[in-house]
């Protein structure tokens, strides 16, 4: 039932912005515009700009979602797409000659300030995915949260698993494999 529920929103989302209804698309808009600006105004940016890259960013999404070159499964993909087309279109503004020779003194004060509100968000980021992955390492099943311990924490080679568990190597890499992969499901899973 879910599965299909979240087939019914990919299409329905799709399905809106190749018939571009105007509602969605400017819900997109208004809903990513901030966020883009943001980052702009953050690394350099003015908010001119700004407005400049997340039209062409936005355009470049609605055609390669109606191109079918990117199907987003949710909401929050086709957002994330958009942003790192964004993102992308103002890194090549910065590594144009014309934005080089603008640059000032004052550009590497700011570029400080950035950095640091940056690591800052980063840090904070990471503790929140830690976090998420720690809850998600305790819903594992008990073998797998072995093998991952010993794996990752312990140090031990696969080789030395193995021989621990008395399996073959290939077995234990798999069975590494499928613990990572269902980490992952429960760590992005909200429940």
């Amino acid at each position: 039932m879910k599965e299909n529920n979240h087939i019914s929103i990919q299409l329905q989302l799709v399905d809106a912005i190749k018939s571009n209804d105007q509602n969605i698309l400017k819900s997109l808009y208004q809903n990513n515009y901030k966020k883009v600006e943001l980052h702009i105004l953050k690394n350099s940016g003015s908010i001119a700009e700004a407005k400049d890259v997340f039209q062409e960013a936005f355009l470049a999404m609605y055609q390669n979602v109606k191109a079918d070159k990117f199907t987003p499964e949710t909401e929050t993909a086709l957002q994330g797409y958009l942003f790192t087309i964004a993102r992308n279109k103002w890194r090549d503004v910065l590594r144009s000659s014309r934005f080089k020779k603008t640059s000032t003194i004052d550009d590497t004060r700011h570029e400080a300030e950035d950095d640091f509100e940056s690591n800052a968000f980063a840090e904070t980021e990471q503790q929140h995915q830690l976090s998420l992955t720690m809850e998600a390492f305790k819903k594992l099943g008990e073998e797998c949260r072995t093998l991952l311990k010993q794996f990752y924490f312990e140090n031990k080679s696969m080789r030395d698993i193995s021989t621990q568990n008395n399996l073959a190597e290939a077995s234990t890499r798999n069975k590494k494999y499928r613990c990572i992969q269902k980490l992952k499901e429960l760590a992005l899973s909200p429940n």
